[in-house]
């Protein structure tokens, strides 16, 4: 009985070791990266447009641990090329995230801020379709503008024939306050995106790099 005992207080201890360790690997950290200008906003672009956090973001590029050597291993013993303008900028993402890009770059001697633009740019097929849902989501928003300016008069007509008392004047009163709440949720998230009309993926499609002898 006490061996048994026993063996259940080490699988629980084992257990709650795992747990913690896990924990410890999604806790939030800082890090400064150099990057290009065209590497930022990518990374602006794909997080606002799925609407997820950046930090989310890093942590599903770096937890693929297998892609991430993949793309190491062939960029072994490579540089980035010094003439080409970085930006340094400060992110926040999980310690096991970083702890995985900055384990994948020492093994394979490769800059971090290699693997992150390399990482980032397999995120450019999803930009180029992102740019079309956008134009199109463009054209649907103008249709809406169009519906609830008509929506506007309606109401206006119904305060001038039936008064602001009547039951059909409230009803329409409350239904336009919520469409008036969603155009306004619906316009601020376009205005958010705007950036992506104007990214060009072709300036992020290479990364100079440089190879060092072995």
């Amino acid at each position: 009985m006490a061996d048994h005992e026993h063996l259940n207080l080490e699988e629980e201890s084992s257990r709650s070791a795992s747990t913690f360790s896990s924990l410890r690997g999604r806790q939030s950290v800082r890090a400064t990266f150099k990057l290009t200008d065209s590497c930022i906003e990518a990374i602006s672009i794909v997080a606002a447009q799925l609407g997820i956090k950046q930090k989310s973001l890093f942590d599903h590029l770096f937890s693929d641990t297998q892609t991430l050597n993949s793309l190491a291993r062939r960029f072994r013993n490579a540089r980035l090329e010094s003439s080409t303008t970085r930006v340094q900028k400060t992110y926040v993402l999980s310690r096991g995230a970083l702890v995985s890009l900055e384990d994948t770059a020492k093994s394979f001697n490769a800059p971090r801020d290699m693997l992150i633009e390399l990482s980032v740019q397999r995120l450019l097929p999803i930009i180029s379709q992102e740019r079309r849902r956008h134009a199109k989501r463009k054209a649907v928003f103008e249709k809406i503008a169009a519906h609830l300016a008509a929506g506007r008069k309606l109401l206006e007509e119904a305060y001038g024939d039936l008064g602001e008392d009547d039951v059909i004047t409230q009803r329409l009163n409350a239904a336009m306050g919520v469409y008036e709440s969603g155009y306004r949720h619906m316009a601020n998230f376009l205005e958010k995106s705007e950036n992506i009309e104007s990214f060009e993926p072709a300036e992020f499609n290479k990364v100079e790099i440089v190879f060092e002898e072995e």
